[in-house]
């Protein structure tokens, strides 16, 4: 059933602020990954949260699923299981950081390259929560209410509910 004010303007616009915030953030996420593999390994063995023969495949293909979840949802394509995806993601990010905090452990989330051991006192996992949160929000977002202005889903996938008032009033019918 969908929600009373799903085909409201502002929930579009909205949506399509949720789809470019998170996917900007992978995209950018991603790609300061991409040329450095090994240190990607690394950053995810600082959380010692993995076995250790599973942090050389989730480093290896972290950021590329980054970069291509993001790409899905600036883009607006099959935007619903992009933005689960993205949501999905940003749970595994909050675990991972409330997992070193609650450890007692000091890293550098690796969120955008890096990674590793830090100075007590130097890592900034409330920060690195809250942003992963608000992440987490707007994928949240764009999977309850897909559709937004500016997507190509709009183009490919075009339903009824997606011919806005004006192009029915243009209607020679």
């Amino acid at each position: 059933m969908p929600h009373a004010f799903a085909g409201r303007r502002w929930v579009r616009w909205a949506t399509f602020a949720a789809r470019q915030i998170l996917g900007w953030t992978l995209i950018v996420a991603g790609a300061l990954k991409l040329p450095w593999p090994e240190a990607s390994v690394q950053a995810v063995r600082a959380y010692q949260l993995l076995p250790f023969d599973l942090t050389r495949p989730v480093g290896y293909a972290l950021p590329v699923l980054e970069v291509a979840v993001g790409l899905l949802l600036v883009l607006g394509l099959f935007t619903r299981i992009s933005a689960w995806i993205g949501a999905a993601v940003m749970v595994a990010f909050v675990i991972g950081i409330a997992w070193v905090w609650a450890h007692g452990l000091s890293i550098d989330c690796g969120c955008f390259g890096g990674g590793g051991e830090v100075e007590n006192g130097m890592a900034q996992y409330p920060w690195d929560i809250a942003r992963d949160t608000g992440l987490f929000a707007c994928g949240i977002w764009a999977a309850l209410f897909p559709r937004s202005p500016l997507s190509l889903d709009t183009w490919l996938f075009r339903t009824p509910a997606d011919i806005t008032e004006e192009e029915l009033e243009e209607s020679p019918v």
